[in-house]
């Protein structure tokens, strides 16, 4: 009798020590597939303010600076993204060629990282047509005080 009460106890703690190191694993898998999976939005003001790690992965939105698209060579190319209070010059080295809405004046979304003043993008996302602006952006400049509602 004692014998099973002792394979019984053996049994139980194996039960918890192998429930414990597969929560452990899946954690552990889940916090590292989220390493760059949540993108945080800053704006231009929030950045210069609070300059990230250079490791950070981040969205960083506002408007295309007039004069501010520089040289296209192949899909690379600069541009500088502001809110109107601050501007941070964007070097774009993804892998496709800018949205076809990207222009100056247009409200857009850079993914990548800042390093010594300059934000390195990797992705750059643009309106889907003539009126869209991301909501991030239409947030930050109204916060500015420089975003009226179109009449449409």
């Amino acid at each position: 009798m004692a014998g099973l009460k002792n394979l019984k106890k053996k049994r139980r703690i194996q039960v918890f020590a192998i429930a414990t190191v597969a929560l452990l694993v899946s954690v552990s898998l889940i916090g590292y597939a989220f390493r760059d999976g949540i993108n945080l939005y800053r704006d231009p003001s929030e950045v210069l303010a609070e300059p990230p790690s250079e490791r950070e992965f981040f969205q960083l939105g506002g408007l295309v600076a007039e004069d501010s698209i520089g040289p296209v060579n192949g899909v690379q190319f600069s541009f500088v993204i502001t809110d109107t209070v601050a501007s941070i010059p964007v070097n774009y080295v993804g892998k496709d060629p800018a949205p076809d809405l990207f222009s100056e004046g247009q409200g857009t979304i850079a993914k990548g990282r800042y390093r010594d003043g300059v934000f390195y993008a990797e992705t750059i996302l643009a309106k889907h047509d003539e009126t869209y602006m991301p909501k991030e952006v239409i947030d930050t400049l109204k916060e500015r005080g420089v975003y009226e509602e179109s009449e449409s």
